[in-house]
């Protein structure tokens, strides 16, 4: 069977060995992003806070890659539950990115695609 929600620890694991724990912040909430003064069409990085410790980030960056996910829960799938608590169906694809990107100036597009995931016999996962 495939489960996709295992996928995620392991690559999250080989990330902090490539390029090192020192270099990851986790639990911060990034809730805005900076644009850059010289070039009104880049942003030069990103602000958020620690979910865990009074804590305020602000990243400066020569490249941002906004990787919040999708927007996973809009409308409910015909399954009752069974996804429930899936990493792949994560509750926390709630769409924030696609308001930082619109308010960033952003044009987004695409929107007619929307995550479903692939199920087969005995079986889904995050491959469809």
């Amino acid at each position: 069977m495939i489960h996709g929600e295992s996928y995620k620890p392991i690559i999250a694991e080989a990330a902090k060995m490539a390029i090192g724990e020192e270099n990851i912040y986790e639990r911060v909430f990034i809730f805005g992003l900076l644009k850059d003064k010289n070039d009104p069409n880049a942003v030069a990085g990103a602000v958020g806070f620690s979910v865990r410790q009074p804590k305020f980030y602000v990243f400066k960056a020569k490249a941002v890659l906004l990787a919040t996910g999708g927007a996973t829960l809009l409308l409910r799938p015909r399954s009752t539950g069974e996804a429930a608590g899936r990493t792949w169906y994560a509750i926390f694809d709630t769409g924030s990115g696609y308001y930082m990107g619109l308010k960033a100036g952003a044009m987004l597009t695409q929107f007619e695609h929307r995550f479903i995931p692939f199920r087969f016999k005995d079986g889904y996962g995050p491959v469809g």
